[in-house]
């Protein structure tokens, strides 16, 4: 089987199609206007469908079927777990069909896995040096200090919380979780 696809629907899939068929594939299916990070493009899956153990699934390059290293790993192993090939005809080193192609492909796949797993750690280790030193992520407080001063003046003065939040144009919940951290009291 082949599978080939195209980014946009101006772009021709014939050149693809007819390297596929040339390499053996009998049925080729094609994606057009598909961006290969999404995963149920309607093609691919009619592919995946199709596909039986002892297959060998053709594409020109790895870059048709998985739009990162990651999720052209999963692909790979994914059909390998089901019983079918994966055979690029411009990565001589992806053809899990021959021994030597498998285990390039594991070496890879390890290699991969490794990267994932430090960028995960690296990240996390960040994240607990920026919180110790009194950094928090996530998105800024709608909350600036000259609305915190209003809604103190506000609340001073016996404004509600939802009449403080309806004339500062945000949420209750805001005003409210900035009230707290001033000490003030907050209720609705």
């Amino acid at each position: 089987m082949g599978y080939a696809r195209v980014s946009t629907r101006e772009q021709n899939p014939a050149a693809q199609e007819a390297e596929l068929h040339a390499a053996g594939a009998v049925r080729v299916f094609v994606d057009r206007g598909e961006s290969s990070r999404v995963r149920d493009r309607p093609q691919w899956l009619a592919c995946l469908d199709y596909l039986r153990e002892g297959d060998t699934l053709m594409v020109r390059r790895l870059d048709r079927v998985a739009g990162s290293e990651t999720m052209a790993i999963e692909t790979i192993n994914e059909l390998h777990a089901r019983g079918v090939n994966i055979k690029s005809l411009t990565e001589p080193d992806i053809d899990t069909t021959t021994p030597m192609g498998r285990a390039l492909f594991g070496i890879v796949a390890v290699f991969a896995q490794l990267r994932a797993d430090t960028i995960r750690d690296n990240t996390k280790r960040g994240l607990a040096h920026a919180r110790a030193h009194g950094r928090v992520g996530g998105r800024p407080s709608v909350m600036t200090p000259e609305r915190t001063e209003a809604a103190l003046r506000m609340r001073a003065q016996g404004d509600s919380i939802a009449q403080i939040a309806r004339v500062l144009g945000i949420g209750a919940s805001s005003v409210s979780r900035a009230l707290a951290k001033t000490q003030a009291p907050a209720t609705i």
